[in-house]
């Protein structure tokens, strides 16, 4: 009776710790599948705000609503910056203008790429009427470079920085079409296309561990097994 007791007590501690790990890498697994229904809610969301009905520029900066959509009249005034941007047109600038909206702010306006031999075409002031969202660009990190100001190269969209360069107020509106006027740039809306969303692929992975863990522990438990009988 000893004896069995003892082969008992063998298989009790890797019993507990193989079902253990286990059931964590089965719960991450749940978390992320959890996880991914809250993406796919958020990007649903977002989907039918950038493809909405257009709205009054005031109806929806204050509160400021990211994404929102907005359709306005104005003039751009001339001054802009450039920022580096490859596309499959090649390597040029996303053009971002200073735009003053009619009985309204003056905005900084994401008109779209230009091709790099069109940097210091002279565009002048330009009415236009545009249809675009809201956005607070976040293509900028610790690692991204000072602006060239010399040259009016930016290496990414630090919205409150352009805005203090062009005297605008902190609005930033990336264009879908212009409806009247001269476009002068090819239009690169926001989308969601380049949201990540892997959490269906992590919860594979959480998952796919938990079956190799729990064969792991099946196989040793039959190991001690075999050399106590």
């Amino acid at each position: 009776m000893s004896e069995q007791k003892g082969k008992m007590r063998g298989l009790i501690v890797p019993l507990i710790f193989g079902l253990g790990g286990f059931a964590i890498l089965a719960a991450l697994g749940i978390w992320q599948l959890q996880r991914l229904a809250w993406k796919e809610s958020v990007l649903s969301e977002m989907e039918a705000l950038l493809n909405g009905a257009p709205m009054a520029l005031e109806d929806v900066i204050d509160p400021y609503r990211r994404f929102a959509p907005v359709q306005m009249t104005g003039t751009t005034t001339g001054q802009e910056v450039h920022a580096l941007k490859s596309t499959g047109q090649g390597a040029g600038y996303r053009l971002v203008s200073r735009f003053a909206v009619d009985d309204g702010p003056v905005i900084m306006l994401d008109e779209g790429f230009i091709r790099a031999s069109m940097k210091d075409a002279d565009r002048g002031q330009r009415v236009l009427t545009v249809e675009g969202n809201l956005h607070v660009p976040d293509d900028v990190s610790s690692a991204t470079p000072a602006p060239d100001l010399d040259r009016n190269i930016w290496y990414g969209r630090d919205m409150h920085q352009i805005a203090e360069a062009l005297e605008t107020e902190p609005i930033f509106v990336v264009a879908r079409q212009v409806i009247e006027g001269e476009a002068v740039a090819a239009p690169l809306p926001l989308s969601t296309a380049g949201v990540p969303n892997s959490h269906l692929g992590y919860a594979v992975q959480w998952f796919g561990l938990a079956a190799v863990w729990l064969g792991m522990t099946l196989f040793l438990l039959w190991r001690i097994r075999q050399r106590t009988v």
